[in-house]
């Protein structure tokens, strides 16, 4: 009888954990500050826990487009962004938003906590990352630190840094 082989894919790296993350941004001399509240699904939420949190408040898009690309478009929490004309904007072809099961396989994390944090844990580098240009010109910009049970405030440069730091290239687009 012959022998049969089982091929199986390679398990992925663990998705790095907030702790690992707050550590990478400590080894890159970044300071940042988190405030903990309710989980927040969706912008509203967000507005509705916050509080006084100063900084601008970001909304994070995990997109696939027709060829497979991977996008993730990070902007004001209140840009209205036209999928048609951004697609235009970043060079892709038809986008549409990227199901929970890539968002677990690429950035490790959940729907409802899509941040660039995440970027540590694209380990494959399949991510296109796009930030808003006019939420790069506020002091400080406010993310979930991969759970979305929390909001941390990064400084703009800082921010590049730490997606520099993770492998990637973001373009700064006036959306």
């Amino acid at each position: 009888m012959p022998v049969r082989f089982i091929i199986r894919p390679m398990p992925r790296t663990t998705p790095k954990t907030r702790e690992q993350l707050f550590e990478h941004l400590a080894d890159l001399g970044i300071e940042t500050s988190t405030i903990e509240h309710s989980p927040a699904f969706t912008v509203d939420d967000s507005k509705a826990f916050r509080g006084e949190l100063s900084g601008a408040h970001c909304k994070n898009l995990f997109l696939k487009d027709k060829k497979g690309d991977i996008w993730l478009v990070v902007s004001l929490e209140d840009r209205a962004i036209d999928m048609k004309d951004l697609r235009h904007l970043i060079g892709s072809n038809h986008l549409s938003f990227g199901k929970p099961e890539l968002l677990m396989e690429i950035l490790g994390i959940v729907p409802g906590s899509v941040t660039p944090f995440a970027l540590i844990n694209d380990v494959d580098r399949r991510v296109n990352v796009v930030l808003d240009a006019e939420m790069m010109t506020h002091s400080m910009l406010n993310y979930h630190p991969l759970v979305n049970n929390a909001t941390t405030a990064i400084m703009p440069d800082d921010l590049i840094a730490f997606i520099r730091s993770c492998g990637h290239e973001p373009a700064i687009v006036e959306l």
